[in-house]
């Protein structure tokens, strides 16, 4: 089986300076040897003051150094370089690849493709692809039952929201990006997907393609957009990569996943408009002043964690965000032990909305940060079963007392000793995933990002987190893993959150205007 890889170039707007393509192309290999093709997303073409440069390899008098392969016009005013829709040789190794369809290598390399904008009415333009285009693309891909995706996809515009769970593009998210090409995208499961038309460079962490758990592993995927030819901020326009065709691929090494894998984009719903400015932070005297404006979602009977619930200890309050709050622990394991909650009603993390799910992690980070600058590891667990509103658990172990590999393994052991198989899950992945709303479950997650889970099945022992790290392996005070038995005076305790307030307060976002 062939499996030697094909040397790929991709570029991004070449907007009419073939020239300056082809001469980077050419001192490329030069270096590094001869690549195989050259894929151009975006705008190919440009102003009539490059048509002269065209003219030069039209008539034969230029030459592209390289099988280069095009997308069509993204314009109205581009569009009279195209005679064909369907796709055409423009000039000798300069290939138009057609409005959509899938070009196929003979080394069995199989790269699909969408030209131009997508058309914002009918009868559209000749620059735009319809939902017609995207259907016709997508069926007979799908109806063959061992389709696995393709290895490349080129499109001129984004998919809408292919930063989400991931590294953020430079550039205003709210207008970039169309849902019909995120759509196309999460049925193709591209290996690469190149894009063009923001005049950015962005490359996405590679995401993956399956629910962790539930579905067989499959390869990742991974979205690149490439900024215009010759751009002024030199912002990177060609991107170098080797690539073995999927059908080619050992089934093993294809699904092999990267550490700094996601979640899929394209499974979260989209949240547009601006994001809520938090108010400033309240100190414990001001705390009381809020509750009577606090509307949540109501429990079932009385609530301790609900924010705007009488019977909440707000002495215990450290600091209050627009969605979330946090609070010293009662009877917590050590004096910074803190506890992270919705301000509203939610009974675990999976059943979070996502601006509160946004916030959560602004406080993790800000935990995290807190306890590095206090030379302690950062634990968070949080037990889903016989609770009714959720309580992420964060406890600070001073770093000489053991690693983060020896607070795994103390996990590991004790659950395996009581018969439960603790798993560990990739760094990215989201709970929702793998736990629906309504599954019992207790979740770990480590100061290296390592997080491990175990579905709750039958009973389950409701101090099991705080044993694991009072246990003589980690903290070594067996006699505090029962809150219960951890009680302080409510002076005791007014006087630890003020300590904690003052501590927290350089880390702390909800002081920020």
């Amino acid at each position: 089986m062939e499996d030697k890889p094909l040397r790929v170039l991709a570029c991004g707007d070449v907007e009419g300076r073939i020239n300056a393509l082809f001469n980077r192309v050419n001192a490329i290999q030069k270096k590094s040897g001869q690549f195989d093709l050259l894929l151009c997303v975006g705008e190919f073409f440009g102003t009539s003051e490059a048509e002269a440069e065209w003219e030069a390899y039209k008539s034969g008098a230029k030459k592209a150094p390289i099988h280069t392969y095009i997308l069509g016009a993204a314009s109205q005013e581009t569009v009279k370089y195209f005679p064909n829709s369907d796709g055409c040789e423009l000039a000798e190794s300069i290939t138009y690849l057609g409005r959509r369809g899938i070009f196929t290598g003979a080394s069995g390399l199989q790269i699909a493709y969408v030209s131009g904008r997508e058309a914002q009415h009918e009868p559209a333009l000749s620059h735009c692809f319809t939902s017609k285009d995207i259907t016709a693309l997508v069926a007979p891909l799908l109806s063959n039952s061992k389709f696995r995706g393709v290895d490349i996809l080129l499109t001129s515009q984004w998919p809408r929201g292919v930063w989400q769970y991931g590294n953020s593009p430079e550039t205003d998210t709210k207008f970039c990006g169309v849902s019909s090409i995120a759509d196309l995208t999460d049925k193709l499961k591209p290996r690469y997907h190149f894009a063009g038309l923001e005049a950015v460079h962005y490359e996405r962490l590679p995401y993956r393609n399956h629910v962790v758990l539930q579905e067989n592993a499959q390869h990742v995927s991974r979205f690149i957009a490439l900024a215009t030819v010759n751009n002024p901020a030199k912002k990177k326009y060609l991107y170098a990569f080797n690539i073995v065709p999927m059908k080619n691929m050992d089934p093993a090494e294809l699904v092999k996943q990267p550490q700094d894998v996601t979640e899929n984009p394209y499974r979260k719903p989209m949240k547009d408009g601006k994001k809520e400015k938090p108010p400033p932070s309240m100190t414990g005297a001001e705390v009381c002043t809020l509750f009577s404006s606090l509307i949540t979602a109501q429990p079932t009977g009385p609530c301790w964690f609900c924010l705007a619930s009488p019977e909440v200890e707000k002495h215990l309050v450290i600091s209050i965000g627009t969605h979330c709050y946090m609070a010293l622990a009662k009877g917590g394991l050590t004096p910074d032990h803190v506890l992270l909650l919705p301000i509203g009603h939610y009974q675990s993390v999976v059943d979070l909305a996502s601006e509160v799910v946004e916030e959560m992690e602004k406080y993790k980070s800000a935990v995290k940060k807190f306890c590095k600058s206090r030379a302690q590891r950062c634990i968070m667990f949080e037990r889903n079963y016989r609770s009714q509103h959720l309580q992420l658990q964060v406890v600070p172990v001073p770093m000489e007392k053991c690693s983060t590999e020896d607070i795994k393994e103390a996990f590991m052991t004790q659950a395996e000793e009581q018969q439960m198989e603790l798993m560990e899950i990739p760094a990215h992945t989201d709970l929702k995933q793998i736990a629906p709303p309504g599954t019992p479950y207790f979740y770990v997650e480590l100061d290296t990002g390592e997080k491990l889970f175990y579905r709750i099945k039958k009973n389950f022992p409701l101090q099991f987190g705080r044993e694991v790290l009072a246990s003589e392996a980690l903290l070594n005070i067996p006699m505090r893993a029962d809150w219960r038995e951890c009680k302080c005076t409510k002076e005791e305790e007014e006087d630890q959150a003020k300590q904690m307030r003052s501590d927290f307060e350089p880390f702390d976002f909800a002081h920020e205007d």
